[in-house]
């Protein structure tokens, strides 16, 4: 793959991105995106459709500069690259947020279409080993790829994780056990009553080597949350009222599905160490009265 079509795919994907949140269509988001990307971002589109079906026309534009292309040398389909640029978003320290957004596609005839994004504190990323040419070393999902966790494993390790507890694979922070301790908090508050669980996602891991032997690698997981209020009160939906499967119902049960992309940082497996949450994020895609 070469720079320009790198160019191109990201220009593509933010003339998309900015179409589809301007008209609020979530028929066009599976143009630009795929995999966990697309859930997340389709979901949030359809639920301000249902508040704003005449669209937002004063969205402000998503805009990039300072591109860069990290292209790993791949045998058979998919193929997938990481584009890393500075966004006029502004993180929590007022700097332009650099989004890496990883691409992929499935044969030759097919649009790239991101389908991982992620940012990262300070806009530094884990640094990523080359070769002589500039490729980058992609990770096999399976027992090859050297890791303390191979990344075709982390949805379900991650997800495991999340429900029990148990296990030390995952370094403390608030996407871990800061987390689960959020949730024990949120379980039982006065008049009502809240039970999660997690569970591996089918998209794919996408896994580039580190320098240090390590890998950073992005994957997924989806979790359902019940919630329960007390006999006689009333679940409001509110902006996510798009997102309701089946006819508008007063409730005081109900569960919300939420994907969500994790990027993370895992050390070899002869360094020893424990995978660390660097970036999370997700959306509610789907409402369900009980």
């Amino acid at each position: 793959m070469s720079t320009a079509e790198g160019t191109k795919a990201l220009t593509h994907f933010t003339e998309s991105f900015n179409k589809t949140n301007r008209q609020l269509d979530p028929a066009l988001n599976p143009s630009f995106e795929g995999g966990a990307l697309l859930a997340i971002d389709q979901a949030g589109v359809k639920a301000a459709h249902a508040l704003r079906p005449q669209g937002n026309p004063g969205f402000r534009d998503l805009a990039f500069t300072d591109p860069h292309f990290t292209v790993p040398q791949q045998a058979g389909w998919p193929k997938y690259f990481i584009a890393d640029a500075a966004s006029n978003r502004k993180n929590a320290r007022g700097q332009n947020t650099r989004w890496f957004l990883v691409f992929s596609r499935n044969g030759i005839d097919e649009q790239w279409r991101a389908v991982y994004l992620a940012t990262f504190a300070d806009n530094k990323a884990p640094e990523l080993k080359t070769d002589k040419k500039g490729y980058a070393e992609a990770v096999p999902a399976g027992a090859k790829s050297g890791l303390a966790v191979d990344p075709g494993k982390l949805s379900s390790t991650y997800a495991d994780y999340l429900n029990t507890g148990k296990g030390s694979t995952f370094a403390s922070g608030p996407q871990t056990d800061g987390w689960r301790e959020r949730r024990a908090k949120d379980a039982n508050r006065a008049g009502q009553r809240i039970m999660w669980e997690d569970s591996p996602a089918t998209y794919p891991p996408v896994a580039l080597r580190t320098t240090d032997g390590g890998a950073l690698v992005f994957f997924s997981t989806v979790y359902h949350q019940q919630q329960t209020l007390f006999a006689g009160a009333t679940i409001s939906v509110g902006k996510l009222k798009g997102l309701v499967e089946g006819p508008p119902k007063k409730t005081n049960r109900m569960l919300f599905t939420t994907v969500s992309g994790q990027t993370v940082k895992v050390p070899a497996k002869s360094a020893g160490g424990k995978v660390a949450v660097l970036n999370r994020i997700e959306a509610k895609t789907a409402v369900k009265p009980l």
